[in-house]
Parts: C-alpha cells; sequence; structure tokens
C-alpha cells in the first residue's frame, strides 16, 4: 500500500463490488465498532475529509479488518458455516489476545485505511481462518481482491472516483492518534448484495483464548 498515490480511483468501477441483492459472500471479518478509542480516531478522520466528495466512509457500526474471503454465500450451507467456525475455535483455543496498533494511515488508489501493526501478530486469525475454510469448502479462500499478501487494515473510507491524492493527504496527515486495539474474537460474516449497501450478517464469533468461546448470531437464512 505504498509508496502514496498521485490520485485515486474509484474502487467500484467498471462493476467492481456491485452484486445482485439475492447475492451474498461470506467473510472472516475482525468486527471492531465497539472499540470506543477506534470509533473516535474513525469519527475524527470521517470530519477531516469530509470536504471531497468522492470519498465513502466506512459506518462506524462496520468498522472491522478483513482477514479471509471464503466464498459465495450460497454456495456453503448454514451446517458448513458452523463447522467452519467450530474449526476455527478449535485452532485459537491456545491463542491470546492480541494487541494492535493502529495509528498509521496508508493511501491506496482505492482507499484509505489504517495499517495494523504488528501485522504478523494477527497470523493466528488468518490461519484459523484458512484452515476452517479448506477444511469445510476445500479451498483456502482468498485474502483480497488486488492482493495475494495479507496486509491487515482497517478501512476508513473508499474512493469512489478520480481524483488528486496530494489534498486528501495535506488534510488528513499520515497518522491518527494513537489508538490500541485488542483483538480478542472474530467473525464470519455474509455480505449481502453490493459492498456500499452495508448488508451484513454475523453468523458467528470464534473467541481467543481466555474470553468468551464459539459463539452463534443466528443470521436471516438465506437460499442455497
Amino acid at each position: 500500500m505504498s509508496p502514496l498515490p498521485e490520485q485515486l480511483i474509484n474502487r467500484w468501477r467498471d462493476g467492481r463490488g456491485t452484486a445482485a441483492p439475492a447475492m451474498g459472500t461470506l467473510y472472516w471479518h475482525v468486527l471492531l465498532s465497539s472499540n470506543q478509542q477506534l470509533r473516535e480516531a474513525a469519527r475524527t478522520a470521517h470530519k477531516r475529509i469530509a470536504q471531497f466528495p468522492g470519498l465513502h466512509m466506512t459506518p462506524l457500526e462496520w468498522l472491522h479488518l478483513t482477514v479471509l474471503i471464503a466464498g459465495p454465500s450460497n454456495q456453503i450451507s448454514d451446517l458448513a458455516m458452523r463447522d467452519m467456525l467450530a474449526i476455527a475455535q478449535q485452532s485459537v483455543l491456545n491463542a491470546p489476545p492480541i494487541t494492535v496498533e493502529l495509528s498509521k494511515i496508508i493511501y491506496h488508489p482505492e482507499a484509505i485505511v489504517l495499517a495494523a501493526e504488528p501485522a504478523d501478530s494477527l497470523n493466528p486469525i488468518l490461519e484459523a481462518a484458512k484452515k476452517a475454510t479448506q477444511a469445510v469448502t476445500g479451498h483456502a479462500g482468498t485474502i483480497g481482491r488486488s492482493s495475494s499478501k495479507w496486509t491487515p487494515h482497517v478501512t476508513l473510507a473508499y474512493s469512489t472516483s478520480i481524483q488528486p491524492a496530494e489534498p486528501i493527504i495535506a488534510a488528513l496527515g499520515k497518522e491518527s492518534v494513537a489508538c490500541n486495539v485488542t483483538i480478542d474474537a472474530f467473525s464470519l460474516v455474509i455480505q449481502q448484495g453490493s459492498e456500499w449497501l452495508w448488508k451484513w450478517s454475523p453468523v458467528g464469533t470464534v473467541s481467543l483464548a481466555g474470553s468468551l468461546g464459539l459463539r452463534f448470531s443466528g443470521h436471516s437464512p438465506i437460499s442455497r
């Protein structure tokens, strides 16, 4: 996600990220909306870049760190999703909660994000998600749309137009307020329809050692 881009582009150009309302994608996410320090950092950042019309801000209630794309949700049954959660939970029984710093602002042509550092500390979560996805679906999932290397981050805003990056960088800077987040869980989430609609349905949550254990969220059933 470096060096600094000269311009931002439309993340959803050429129909990317667009999906029919009934279509869903299954993701492994770390859901972070309950962290008040992160919410305040995101709120402050949003205010600083609100003057730029070509940006889509991540809703505070869906602040997240994407771990892995598991695949189309209509190809994975409810029972299979439960199996995935159970396998992931078994994988992190001895993994303690992980504290990361989310202060460094990274500019990508499609988005503005907070880097999670140290990135390697989150590998137990990634490996658990891969193992569970591979065991149930026959493939290990995908890291993201544009990279094969996992760079854990929290997206503050997505770019929705072509525009110079420099004015936005000048307004926001390269560092947010100090923000340390302790991650003790990660979730399986169905994202329904197009990305910008934020129609998310958590399926269940895997807890790291010393926390609450496996929890199911009871998402709304979809056609299989």
